[in-house]
C-alpha cells in the first residue's frame, strides 16, 4: 500500500525589500552628509561596542574643539563620535530674491568658470593670452547671466528668496568606547578647568 507523500512544501521566501536612499533627501550637516545604518554594514565590528557620554555642549564648534583636545593630548580619538540630538532642518533665509539678482549670480558663477575655461585654454595659446582668459570670463558671465534669469523666470514667483539649509541639533554629546571613557573624562574636566579660567 502506498502512502501519500508527507514531505512539507517548501517555504515560500518573501520578497527582499529595498529601503530607500534616504541620503539623498538629507543635505550635508557639519561634517558632511551623515550615513545611515544601512550604510555602515561594511564597517569594522569594533565600532559597535558599548559606548558612554563623557560630555554634552550645546554647539557643534565645541564639541569639536573637546575633540581636538583629546587628540592634542594623544588620546585614541578613533574610539569617540560626535552624537548630534535633536537634529533639525534650518533653512537661512538669504535675502529677497529677483530676477536682476539671480542673474548677477548667474554671471559670477560663469565667470568664475568662464576663468577656469580661459586659463586651460591660455596655457596652450602662445600669444594673447590675457585676451583669451578675458575673452572667456565674459561669455561665461554672459551665458550665466542668461541661464541664472531664465531659472528664476521659470519658477513662478514661488521662491523669491535666496536660502541656505543645514542641520542643526540641541546638543552634542563625545561618546567613547567604554574601555577609554575615563580617560575622555579627565581629559575634558581638565579642558573645562582651563576655559574656565582656573588654576
Amino acid at each position: 500500500m502506498t502512502t501519500p507523500d508527507s514531505t512539507p512544501p517548501p517555504a515560500a521566501t518573501p520578497p527582499s525589500a529595498t529601503p530607500p536612499a534616504a541620503t539623498d533627501r538629507v543635505p550635508a550637516g557639519p561634517a558632511g552628509t551623515p550615513s545611515f545604518p544601512a550604510d555602515t554594514r561594511g564597517l569594522d565590528p569594533a565600532y559597535a561596542g558599548p559606548t558612554v557620554a563623557v560630555a554634552s555642549y550645546p554647539d557643534y564648534v565645541s564639541a569639536q574643539r573637546a575633540v581636538d583636545y583629546l587628540s592634542d593630548n594623544k588620546f585614541p580619538v578613533e574610539k569617540t563620535a560626535i552624537v548630534g540630538t535633536d537634529l533639525r532642518l534650518v533653512e537661512n533665509v538669504l535675502g529677497r530674491l529677483t530676477t536682476g539678482r539671480a542673474a548677477l549670480a548667474g554671471a559670477a558663477s560663469g565667470a568664475w568658470f568662464g576663468l577656469f575655461i580661459g586659463l586651460l585654454f591660455g596655457i596652450f595659446s602662445n600669444s594673447a593670452w590675457f585676451a583669451v582668459m578675458l575673452t572667456c570670463i565674459l561669455i561665461g558671465a554672459v551665458w550665466g547671466a542668461i541661464f541664472g534669469a531664465i531659472a528664476h523666470a521659470m519658477t513662478g514667483g514661488r521662491r523669491d528668496f535666496a536660502s541656505r539649509s543645514s542641520l542643526s541639533a540641541s546638543q552634542y554629546a563625545i561618546t567613547v568606547e567604554a574601555d577609554a571613557a575615563d580617560a575622555a573624562r579627565q581629559l575634558l574636566t581638565r579642558l573645562n578647568w582651563q576655559t574656565s579660567g582656573a588654576s
